[in-house]
């Protein structure tokens, strides 16, 4: 390749990687506005004479060419050529791209709200006010793609793009939660809201294919990564402060926090919610709450714009967030969460998070995670069904202990969970107990559960009933659930198939089940169900899921300073 070739290659990658929804435009840029028209290649082997002909050609080749990965072809090409894509300011390309995005699903959300009439029964109601927020959550994760055009370095390519496939990834789980909420409702509601919302998966759909056959290409060029993300000389993120950092060790807890809750009044505030009125909105410096001891009896929502929040207790089992939302008595999985937290880098640590509600009342989250780049160490997540949602985005948990009976760490997150104790608890006489339920969508989806270096074993007062009430590693959620156990001890509690099936032949082919070096009676893989999905991985794939290479781990838990590894325990 020539300097000049190479030169104006690199252009193209840097420009062209922008955003998911916006590539597409900006593909588009490149072809018409940026590159020489007299260097542009045409399949059929003639040049366009016209100049007007030659913008229309290169602009409908480049469409169809950006559109050859997806999955929804006809629907990408029209709707481009709908909104006329084919100016030559980068700009404006921009700005058309990011309005088909946006203007389908703030269609849904309107819609939303028109469709009320149509929802006779309660829960669909709610199912509709819970779509306008997780549609909103949708915008938001396209949203932060575009916020973030700025100047890049060739080099952090990768990175911005491995960024933009989990906002993406986001985005289309909470299009998919938002459908899931009409299940078990009565009337039409339901299937309205599906059908607004189709073109808003495709179109996702779309972009995350385009993305990563971007990336793909990427790795076809081998361009070398300059620098880690969002990363100072010092090799700690730059939004930590010296003060801050003190804090995120893993000693002790010596640093004066911005804020204290006490019950026994010796703190500023007396519960969690009077405290978060503090917190800065969209601050990129962090903000430190320290909840003493104590039972706390509310929940707990950490905002879209409450960014950087650092959150410790005196202990898992002395700072106690408590909560019985439950599904039974008529609150949907999504809204049953005791402690949600949405805004970005949020860092618990010291803490425990419950819900009360028992096994009779099936789905009752105790802590259900959205935030990216989330941080759960040394905390305890109590409940039945449904325990921890680890919903969207990145989160790393450590020296973590999660109870439950069915589903208990489920969602479609990429998270990894180091260290941590998975204790199955006693379900109801008729139940059995499943560990994990991953969610991942499709197979472009960046997502999956990671345990390394776990360990999987029973509450007392199961113990007994494990030959009744069989336990299993996990079952598929959606189509392409995908979870790793490694490293890990696995007790006499799971059953020697290991893995339960959801429902008949759903996922089993699609799915991505592994477990590699893991030890206990329950580790014997030998009886293992053999479904096409159960994948028997080497130790130099499994390396692809831990924390460096899967959630580019060491530009924001490594500085943390506690307990981490970057790659095989």
């Amino acid at each position: 390749m020539s300097g000049d070739a190479g030169d104006q290659k690199k252009k193209k990658i840097a420009v062209v990687s922008v955003s998911a929804l916006i590539l597409v435009a900006m593909v588009v840029a490149v072809a018409v506005g940026v590159s020489n028209p007299h260097d542009v290649d045409h399949d059929d082997g003639h040049d366009t004479e016209s100049d007007d002909g030659h913008q229309i050609t290169t602009s409908t080749k480049s469409i169809k060419s950006i559109c050859q990965p997806t999955d929804y072809k006809d629907v990408c090409e029209e709707s481009l050529a709908t909104e006329g894509v084919t100016a030559t300011d980068p700009k404006e390309l921009i700005k058309s791209a990011f309005k088909i995005a946006t203007n389908h699903i703030n269609a849904a959300i309107q819609n939303s709200t028109t469709l009320k009439e149509l929802a006779k029964d309660p829960r669909a109601n709610q199912a509709l006010q819970n779509c306008r927020e997780l549609l909103e959550y949708a915008i938001d994760d396209i949203k932060e793609s575009f916020e973030r055009i700025g100047t890049f370095e060739v080099g952090k390519v990768k990175e911005f793009i491995d960024d933009l496939k989990i906002w993406l990834t986001g985005a289309l789980t909470y299009e998919d939660t938002c459908l899931d909420g009409f299940e078990n409702t009565t009337g039409e509601a339901g299937e309205k809201m599906r059908q607004f919302l189709k073109s808003s998966q495709q179109l996702t759909s779309n972009s995350l294919a385009m993305v990563t056959e971007l990336a793909n290409s990427l790795g076809n060029l081998q361009i070398p990564t300059l620098g880690r993300r969002l990363m100072a000389e010092n090799d700690a993120p730059e939004w930590v402060s010296d003060t801050n950092r003190r804090l995120l060790q893993a000693g002790p807890v010596t640093v004066k926090p911005n804020v204290v809750v006490a019950q026994d009044g010796s703190g500023k505030y007396k519960t969690i919610n009077e405290a978060l009125v503090e917190i800065p909105q969209k601050s990129n410096v962090t903000f430190v709450i320290y909840v003493k001891a104590g039972i706390y009896k509310e929940t707990v929502v950490i905002t879209n714009a409450m960014t950087h929040v650092t959150m410790y207790g005196d202990g898992p089992t002395k700072t106690v967030v408590t909560g019985s939302l439950n599904y039974i008595d008529g609150v949907q999985t999504f809204k049953t969460a005791t402690f949600a937290t949405i805004g970005t880098n949020f860092f618990a640590r010291d803490m425990g998070f419950e819900n009360s509600a028992g096994p009779a009342k099936h789905q009752a989250v105790a802590l259900r995670v959205q935030s990216d780049r989330s941080i759960f160490y040394n905390c305890r997540m109590d409940g039945y069904q449904d325990t921890l949602y680890a919903q969207t985005h990145r989160h790393f948990y450590r020296d973590c202990v999660i109870t439950g009976t069915i589903d208990f760490v489920f969602g479609n997150s990429a998270a990894i969970f180091q260290n941590c104790k998975l204790v199955v608890r006693k379900p109801l006489d008729n139940q059995q107990c499943i560990v994990t339920a991953h969610g991942r969508l499709g197979k472009r989806e960046p997502t999956a559960l990671v345990f390394q270096g776990c360990h999987f074993t029973s509450d007392p007062t199961y113990y007994p009933h494990r030959a009744v009430n069989k336990a299993y590693l996990g079952r598929p959620w959606k189509a392409y659930s995908r979870t790793i156990i490694m490293q890990s001890q696995i007790d006499d509690l799971i059953q020697p198939e290991g893995w339960l099936p959801w429902m008949g032949n759903f996922g089993l082919n699609t799915l991505f089940y592994a477990e590699l070096q893991n030890t206990g009676p329950g580790a014997d893989k030998s009886k293992r169900v053999k479904w096409r999905g159960i994948k028997e991985i080497t130790p130099k794939h499994a390396v692809d899921f831990t924390p460096r290479p899967f959630i580019d781990g060491d530009a924001w838990i490594k500085p943390k300073g506690i307990p981490y590894s970057s790659y095989m325990m």
